[in-house]
């Protein structure tokens, strides 16, 4: 009696934590401790890939992986986002329920780590107001890859697992075998943010895109999108905006913008045209996947059938609001037609992975789009009324300092101490090849040769070389093979000011209307004076930063046309030229450093442009660093002769 007795008692013990976990039938969470968003990773297995390679570190494996993500805390996480560690040289392929903010498309090569971001379960609500409804307050990402190296029966796991979202802190997980774990939790001293509204705050950037939804209807919307340059130094000419569509959706027309491919074979032969089977898809915008949009020409600004909207058509032209507040900003409308099973009015769901680009202009990377309180619109009848969209997502882009031989544009520096001028970089702007020039190396140059192209250039560099006892690099340098070239010429150096000449050079095919550059000049650009021949104010709070632009009717720089010799300079760049001048009074009596009077960054059109590794050198040029021991000794003894 008394075994029956303990066996009816561990029978009703296991009955009762049944009731608990998983009482009414509902996914119930088990028992974690946890106050606040606890963080899972479990490898799971692994196959060996072709090729079957005898060196175990070069071996590829497909692995299979999932992350979970779970509230266990008091409040709501919204737009959750994490970092996974990977650090095998991971190849992802695919990955459920989200999107991976690093990476326009899978596969991806995250070997560094890699953010992901929920879509499209966004929010993890709270235990407490669903009930411990696992589908709301848990998400699971279910993850496909591939490897290298590591050798079972080890486990490869990513170096660390932790949220991004802001107001968290997350110590170092746990790891068991296979697993790792951490618990986040909310970080007092971090200033906490409203969290009774009902969608997350509007972000600062560098660029912001809105996309608005207008009207809603069981099968389709009318969307708003508009862009705003929200950068003194930003800008975008040309541009080319896109991004994924998720659920199947296609633009059925626009107005305010095009798309660069009316691609109609995705809405014929895919599930588009299966449920759609009435539909006249010959006049559909595009139904690609990821549509390239471009905004439309000034000519088309009034037309009626794909016109007519504020703030667009300017031939993907968007400026700072230090030149023109107007022209900062750009808007387009677009019909946009859902997939079951999204056919109700509040089904909406915006397109991800959003990406956008320029002509020589700066690199933006854009976040994870997020749903935030809805846009108020003026009502149109004229009454003291405000129209609320019926949703809006925010896409924050900020611009990224362009990588080393990824800019468009490079500088060029020389002075009146030294009659060489120091080149751009080669290969600043990129190189294909450099198996027959020298990538590593800079040459010396006569001043008359910036206006010629690079390919007129050798001879005159080599020639130069010979009469200055330069040391000759053997391949010569490559070219630098940007578009927009600028030279930055010290004229002038006195004991209470000094004095530049900025040039500019076009060598592409494209003109700039409204150009502008940008110098910052740490120190001594607090002391800008005056820009002739070109309008120039010094940024305040920019690290003495001088913004220039053409005078009015000279703000146009001419692509590079043919020359009157073609034999000789097929080429002729556009070129536009100014000189400033700075003082030295916030100085006081100390002199300037010749480091001093160089940009330490310049700007084209909002692009970083590539500055040259040296500066010109001061003294007589005979004693330049790139002569040869001979010359050099030559010219201590014509020195001395003197002194």
């Amino acid at each position: 009696m008394v075994i029956l007795y303990i066996l009816l008692s561990i029978l009703a013990v296991e009955v009762i934590r049944a009731q608990e976990n998983y009482g009414s039938g509902t996914k119930q969470l088990q028992k974690i401790d946890c106050n606040g968003i606890y963080l899972t990773y479990a490898f799971e297995s692994r196959t060996r890939e072709y090729p079957y390679l005898k060196n175990v570190t070069a071996q590829p494996w497909a692995f299979k992986s999932t992350a979970t993500i779970t509230n266990a805390g008091l409040y709501e996480l919204k737009n959750w986002k994490i970092f996974i560690g990977f650090q095998n040289d991971e190849i992802l392929v695919s990955a459920s329920n989200a999107v991976v903010t690093d990476a326009d498309e899978l596969p991806a090569s995250v070997g560094n780590g890699t953010t992901l971001s929920g879509f499209p379960q966004t929010d993890l609500k709270t235990s407490v107001l669903t009930a411990g409804d696992l589908d709301q307050i848990q998400a699971k990402v279910e993850m496909k890859g591939s490897l290298f190296g590591i050798k079972p029966p080890g486990f490869p796991m990513p170096r660390t697992i932790k949220l991004v979202n802001d107001g968290y802190k997350c110590p170092a997980p746990t790891r068991k075998g296979g697993t790792m774990s951490a618990c986040c939790v909310r970080d007092l001293k971090a200033k906490v943010k409203n969290t009774t509204t009902k969608f997350l705050p509007r972000l600062k950037g560098d660029l912001i895109i809105t996309y608005d939804v207008l009207q809603a209807y069981g099968n389709n919307y009318l969307a708003q999108v508009t862009m705003e340059n929200r950068n003194p130094l930003g800008r975008l000419d040309q541009w080319n905006l896109t991004w994924e569509w998720k659920r199947g959706e296609f633009i059925d027309s626009m107005r305010g913008a095009y798309t660069r491919r009316k691609d109609l074979s995705q809405c014929t032969y895919g599930e588009a045209g299966q449920y759609y089977k009435d539909f006249d898809f010959s006049k559909v915008m595009t139904c690609e996947k990821r549509p390239i949009i471009g905004d439309l020409p000034p000519q088309r600004e009034k037309d009626k059938d794909i016109g007519n909207i504020p703030f667009c058509c300017r031939n993907g032209t968007l400026l700072p609001t230090t030149m023109n507040e107007t022209k900062s900003k750009s808007v387009f409308q677009m019909q946009v037609y859902k997939m079951p099973p999204d056919l109700n009015r509040t089904a909406l769901y915006p397109p991800e992975k959003w990406r956008i680009v320029g002509v020589v202009n700066p690199q933006y990377k854009c976040g994870q789009i997020i749903r935030v309180d809805p846009t108020e619109f003026p009502d149109p009848s004229g009454l003291q009324t405000v129209t609320l969209a019926i949703a809006t997502w925010q896409v924050v882009c900020n611009i990224t300092r362009p990588k080393k031989g990824e800019t468009r544009c490079c500088a060029s520096f020389s002075a009146y101490f030294n009659d060489s001028v120091v080149p751009c970089s080669a290969c600043a702007c990129g190189c294909t090849s450099t198996r027959r020039c020298n990538a590593k190396e800079q040459l010396l140059l006569p001043p008359e040769t910036l206006l010629v192209p690079f390919a007129n250039r050798t001879d005159k560099a080599v020639i130069w070389a010979k009469i200055k006892h330069f040391k000759l690099p053997r391949p010569l340098p490559c070219p630098d093979n940007c578009r927009v070239s600028v030279n930055w010429h010290v004229s002038s150096n006195h004991v209470n000011g000094w004095a530049a000449h900025v040039t500019l050079f076009n060598w592409g095919g494209i003109d700039f209307a409204d150009w502008f550059v940008a110098v910052q000049l740490d120190i001594t650009g607090a002391g800008f004076q005056k820009a002739y021949s070109f309008n120039g104010t010094l940024l305040k709070g920019r690290n003495g930063t001088v913004f220039m632009t053409g005078l009015p009717g000279l703000n146009y720089l001419v692509a590079q046309t043919n020359g009157t010799h073609p034999d000789r300079d097929p080429r002729v760049p556009g070129k536009q030229q100014s000189v400033l001048s700075f003082h030295k009074k916030h100085l006081g009596n100390r002199p300037t450093v010749d480091r001093e009077l160089f940009p330490t960054k310049l700007f084209f059109n909002g692009e970083e442009c590539a500055l040259p590794s040296i500066i010109p050198q001061a003294g007589a040029s005979c004693c330049a660093a790139q002569f040869k021991t001979v010359a050099l000794l030559a010219c201590i003894t014509f020195l001395s002769l003197i002194f």
